[in-house]
């Protein structure tokens, strides 16, 4: 049993955080001596997850995108959120983890299916723009909206996406991300006959691609700043209740109606 137990313990190892009585140290560093004090949050996140210091830009586009997508208005996360605390005001992050769970392929996770597509386009040997039409053929055949594009108040350009690509200039991040975007903008565009949106999903995909992000953690960056706007609509929840009422509405709008009618 106990060589067992010891084959064990040599087979499961971890970097990221260690504590003994007086002392915790997360990737190599003194928490207490070495980060304390000395990181932001954001800097923290980065160097947790990926185990180095950000750079400038990096830390840029980081908190661009947080700023971006923490706060969305009475999106279906927020009012799932408001509903689960007004049914169970005793767990606060149970209402967090409801309205996060909401994070997929039509609302949120879009972030990273645009990602996707924006490092698809620029690894493509045959060019961005042929690379970006080739996609929008296939979804359109498909009869799939591209992830990134399409919003219902934002029309005919999301200000939030060119407020961050004009800053992306700024910051002079590498583009090609950025040029793929546009690329793959004129490609729906054309391929579906009408103008479509670029949103800020498909804006912060192209952001965080420009500094070399993980495609595999790209959706985590976005549930990270959609918790903290979730735990803002709980407090508004405390202290002005409307969960009730949104609920009551929703009943008052759906009319039942029968197999037979």
């Amino acid at each position: 049993m106990r060589d067992k137990i010891g084959s064990l313990q040599d087979r499961l190892t971890t970097e990221l955080c260690h504590a003994t009585v007086d002392s915790i140290h997360i990737r190599g560093r003194n928490l207490c001596t070495e980060l304390i004090g000395q990181l932001t949050f954001t800097q923290m996140l980065f160097f947790d997850i990926l185990g180095r210091l950000p750079t400038r830009k990096e830390i840029l586009v980081l908190d661009a995108v947080f700023v971006t997508l923490m706060e969305h208005g009475l999106a279906p996360s927020a009012i799932v959120t408001r509903l689960t605390y007004a049914s169970a005001p005793e767990a606060l992050q149970g209402a967090v983890a409801a309205g996060l769970l909401g994070a997929g392929s039509v609302m949120l996770g879009t972030l990273e299916g645009s990602a996707e597509l924006l490092i698809e386009i620029v690894s493509s040997k045959d060019g961005i723009e042929s690379a970006a039409r080739k996609i929008a053929l296939a979804y359109k055949a498909a009869g799939k909206p591209v992830s990134g594009f399409g919003h219902p108040s934002h029309k005919p350009d999301d200000p939030r996406t060119v407020h961050l690509f004009a800053l992306a200039r700024e910051w002079q991040l590498p583009g090609a991300h950025v040029a793929a975007a546009n690329a793959l903008s004129r490609a729906v565009d054309d391929v579906f006959g009408k103008h479509l949106t670029m949103n800020a999903s498909l804006a912060c995909g192209a952001l965080l691609a420009e500094i070399g992000m993980p495609l595999q953690i790209v959706r985590g960056f976005a549930i990270i700043t959609r918790a903290a706007g979730l735990i803002a609509h709980i407090y508004e929840e405390q202290r002005n209740p409307i969960a009730w009422k949104l609920a009551k509405n929703v009943q008052d709008s759906v009319t039942y109606r029968t197999r037979q009618d």
